[in-house]
């Protein structure tokens, strides 16, 4: 999508990536190996003007490798950040930006004493390589610490309270080379099984005060890491305060919903962020409700029979809960909006969460 984006604007791609299938292949020319390969990355920096990376789990090792001789956005900083859920929560209190509460867990002997100090319920996070509800496991009681523990790997990890939220949002920001910024609306989010199903954009209910505290968090990790490109912060909303989830220093599912539904899409403004061109118009188009799909690929014709309905399918082999594709439904009514989505639904066997009101998701 990063190159669907970039191709009219005149760039060109080059990806390094390890499985020989993938579907940015589609796209342009792809070097086939491990992310942390030496002689890899010495081609890709060769044949780069600048380097980005689209999820966490590429080593940071090999983004400082290529920052030694090509740019590289964002930075690797943030990057290390954003793989360790202990210094992701470290940076949040550094800024001074509301997080639930936490306690480290570096090793067996330290289960006791972080029961001491948690409050239960929780969630026995791995500090690292976690993500879609993976390297988690929900904590009721003191006597399931050590097996959660063990079924985590007993990896490093946070035990971190559960937070009894109204609901969960996103706020994407993108950030240029000169400290430029721009912030897309807030957007609500719907998992299903730890994986996100549905995005609403922008928010219902989105009043300026939420939307002001998400840009003034965004604007303040950015600033401290000395970002560059589309930042990805996950909230929870408590009554009119929102707490910080974690961060994602790359374009996000819940911002998928930009490529039909914004003014520039997140994939361009991550462009144009490290290229140090003028960053795109964030402003929401109408309504937009994002869909994933996941396990198995839709009949593309019982999409696109609904008016405002874009899909956008990756080219993946299917297997369970793989995210497969996606379908955004804009316009500017959210009633109509809301019966395609509705539609949607019951066209491919999909359960979403119910609207607000009858016949809007968005009410007035």
């Amino acid at each position: 999508m990063l190159a669907l984006a970039g191709y009219p604007l005149g760039l060109r791609f080059t990806f390094l990536e390890p499985s020989p299938d993938s579907s940015a292949a589609q796209v342009g020319q792809q070097l086939q190996g491990p992310y942390d390969d030496p002689d890899l990355l010495g081609r890709l920096a060769a044949q780069s003007d600048l380097v980005t990376f689209e999820f966490e789990s590429v080593p940071d090792s090999s983004a400082e490798l290529l920052a030694r001789s090509c740019p590289v956005f964002p930075p690797p900083q943030a990057l290390a950040v954003a793989q360790d859920r202990l210094l992701e929560k470290q940076l949040f209190a550094s800024l001074e930006i509301p997080t639930s509460a936490y306690v480290a867990v570096a090793s067996e002997g330290e289960l006791e004493a972080a029961l001491a100090k948690a409050h239960l319920p929780g969630r026995l996070k791995s500090r690292r390589l976690g993500y879609d509800g993976h390297g988690q496991v929900l904590v009721l009681a003191g006597d399931q610490l050590a097996p959660a523990w063990r079924q985590i790997g007993q990896a490093p990890a946070i035990l971190e309270e559960v937070v009894e939220f109204e609901r969960e949002l996103s706020v994407l920001s993108v950030r240029g080379r000169e400290g430029e910024t721009a912030t897309y609306p807030l957007v609500e989010n719907h998992h299903r099984d730890g994986v996100l199903q549905l995005t609403l954009a922008p928010a219902p209910r989105l009043s300026p005060e939420l939307q002001s505290q998400a840009e003034a968090i965004s604007a303040a990790i950015m600033d401290r890491l000395s970002y560059v490109g589309v930042l990805a912060v996950e909230l929870f909303q408590k009554g009119e305060r929102l707490l910080a989830n974690e961060i994602a220093p790359r374009v996000h599912n819940s911002g998928h919903w930009t490529t039909d539904g914004a003014g520039c899409s997140q994939f361009e403004n991550h462009l144009r962020a490290g290229l140090g061109w003028p960053l795109g118009s964030t402003v929401n188009l109408g309504y937009t409700a994002m869909v994933n799909l996941l396990g198995e690929e839709p009949d593309p014709g019982e999409v696109l029979t609904l008016p405002g309905a874009h899909l956008h399918l990756y080219g993946k082999e299917p297997r369970p809960g793989r995210k497969l594709g996606h379908v955004n439904i804009t316009g500017p009514d959210p009633r109509r909006v809301t019966a395609q989505l509705q539609a949607l639904a019951q066209a491919l066997g999909l359960t979403l969460p119910p609207p607000e009101r009858p016949d809007s998701y968005w009410p007035s």
